[in-house]
C-alpha cells in the first residue's frame, strides 16, 4: 500500500514519526513524507522520500514571535490544550478553539494544502499518518478517500481537549468544524469528527504515562529513538570510574527560545560537588556564557541520547517526551526539571510512577537539583521503578508489529 506522512516542519516533532515510517517501508510499503519545502533536507537525512508542499516561511512558528511573546508562550500548555492541568468550561474551550486553534495551529496547514492535494490526486495514498499539528493530513485523506490516523509526539492533549469540547458543546457552534468545512467545500466534502482526532491514534508511551481521550481508538507501540545523524564518541565505551549523571535541557530552549530557563552555572556548580561524573549536553552559544565548569563535568554540544543514556546512573532533563521516553528505555532514574508544553504533566507522571523525581523550573536551584540527584543515586527504590518502566516500554509492540496493524486498518 501507499502511505503518506504529513508533518509540520519541526525537527523534534518529525523525529517521532521516523521509525514508524521506516517500519512501513521495511514491511514492503511505499512511503512518502510531506512537509514544507524548506524541510526536505531533514526528511532526506532520515532516509525518507520528501514531498515538498508549500514554500511558506512558517509565519506562525513560535520562533518568529518577538522575544517577549515567545517567553510568554513558554510555560505549560496553551489553551485549550491545558485540559490536563486545569478545570475547563465551555467558554474557555470555545475561546481556545476559536482563537489559538483555528487562527494559529490550523493555519500551519494552509501553506501545504495546494501542493499536497495535487500530489495525493496523482499518487493516491491508501493511508495518511499525520501528527496533531498538521491538519493538512486528514483533509488530504478525506479528499483522496484514504484511511488516516494521528501519531502523537507526547500526551494526547489534543484528543482530550476535543472530547471535553464535545462533552460541553450542547449544539453550540464548533469553530474547528467550521474551518474544516471551508477547506473541504471546494472539493465536495464536509467535516466529520475523525478529521479532528483521526480514525485511530498511535501512541508511543506506555499506559502508565499515557493520557487517553474517552471514545478514541489507540494503538500503542514501542518508542524507538531517532535523533538525526549521530556519532557516538569513543569515551562512551571507556569504563566508568564513578557514577555518571547525564544532563540535557533539550533543543527547543536554545533553538526556539532565549536560552535555558534555569540558572545553568548554579546547577552545574552544585552537581560539581557530587562524587560523580556529569556529562552535560550544552548548546555552543550557552557554553560560551559559562565562566567556569567544574572538573567533574564533561561538557559537549551533542551526544546521541540513546548512546549516552545506557551508560548513566541518573539523568537530569527537561521532561521533553522524546528525552523521557529514550531514558526510560534503559532503566535509568530521572530528574525532570519541567516548564514547557506537556513537560509538567509528563514530569508529574514520572514522579507518580516512582522512576524519578520532578522539580518545577522555578524551584530548580543548584542545591535542589543536587539533592534530588543524590536521592536518585542512593535510594534503591528509584532504580527498581526505573527498571519496571524499562520493562513496560520494551513489552510494547514493536513498530514492525504496528505496521501490520496499520495495514489491516487501511485495508479494512
Amino acid at each position: 500500500m501507499r502511505v503518506l506522512f504529513t508533518a509540520y516542519p519541526e525537527k523534534p516533532v518529525f523525529q517521532y514519526l521516523v521509525t514508524t515510517a521506516w517500519a512501513l517501508r521495511t514491511a514492503g510499503h511505499e512511503v512518502a513524507f510531506a512537509s514544507q519545502a524548506n524541510f526536505a533536507g531533514v526528511i532526506n537525512q532520515a532516509g525518507l522520500t520528501a514531498i515538498p508542499a508549500g514554500a511558506n516561511p512558517e509565519p506562525w512558528r513560535v520562533t518568529h514571535l518577538p522575544p517577549e511573546a515567545r517567553e510568554e508562550e513558554r510555560p505549560g500548555l496553551p489553551a485549550p490544550y491545558d485540559v490536563v492541568d486545569t478545570d475547563v468550561t465551555w467558554d474557555y474551550l470555545y475561546d481556545g478553539y476559536a482563537g489559538p486553534v483555528v487562527n494559529r495551529y490550523v493555519m500551519e496547514s494552509l501553506p501545504m494544502l495546494p501542493d499536497l492535494l495535487e500530489f495525493a490526486r496523482a499518487w493516491k495514498p491508501d493511508l495518511v499518518i499525520w501528527e496533531p499539528n498538521c491538519y493538512a493530513g486528514p483533509i488530504v485523506a478525506k479528499v483522496a478517500g484514504a484511511a488516516h490516523g494521528r501519531l502523537l509526539f507526547g500526551l494526547d492533549v489534543f484528543g482530550l481537549a476535543r472530547q471535553h469540547f464535545l462533552r460541553l458543546r450542547a449544539g453550540r457552534d464548533d469553530p474547528l468544524a467550521a474551518w474544516f468545512d471551508r477547506m473541504l467545500a471546494p472539493h465536495g466534502h464536509s467535516f466529520s469528527e475523525d478529521l479532528a482526532v483521526g480514525q485511530f491514534t498511535v501512541d508511543q508511551f506506555p499506559a502508565s504515562f499515557a493520557e487517553e481521550a474517552p471514545g478514541l481508538t489507540y494503538l500503542r507501540t514501542r518508542y524507538i529513538p531517532y535523533g538525526g545523524a549521530a556519532v557516538a564518541p569513543p569515551w562512551l565505551s571507556e569504563p566508568k570510574r564513578r557514577p555518571r549523571i547525564g544532563f540535557t535541557l533539550g533543543l527547543s530552549a536554545t533553538e526556539h527560545f532565549g536560552g535555558y530557563p534555569l540558572g545553568l552555572p548554579e546547577v552545574l556548580d552544585a552537581l560539581g560537588e557530587l562524587d560523580a561524573e556529569v556529562v552535560a549536553t550544552i548548546a555552543g552559544p550557552e557554553q560560551a556564557k559559562l565562566r567556569s565548569v567544574p572538573p567533574n563535568v564533561r561538557m559537549v554540544s551533542y551526544v546521541p541520547l540513546h548512546a549516552l543514556a545506557p551508560t548513566c546512573d541518573a539523568f537530569v532533563h527537561h521532561a521533553g517526551a522524546a528525552t523521557m521516553a529514550t531514558i526510560s528505555r534503559y532503566g535509568v532514574p530521572q530528574l525532570a526539571v519541567h516548564l514547557h508544553f506537556d513537560q509538567p504533566a509528563l514530569a508529574r507522571r514520572l514522579a507518580a510512577h516512582g522512576a524519578g523525581l520532578a522539580i518545577g523550573n522555578q524551584e530548580a536551584t543548584g542545591p535542589a537539583v543536587a539533592e534530588a540527584v543524590t536521592r536518585l543515586l542512593t535510594e534503591p527504590g528509584f532504580g527498581a521503578r526505573a527498571r519496571d518502566l524499562e520493562t513496560e516500554m520494551r513489552d510494547l509492540p514493536s513498530p514492525n508489529r504496528l505496521a501490520a496493524d496499520l495495514e489491516r486498518l487501511a485495508t479494512a
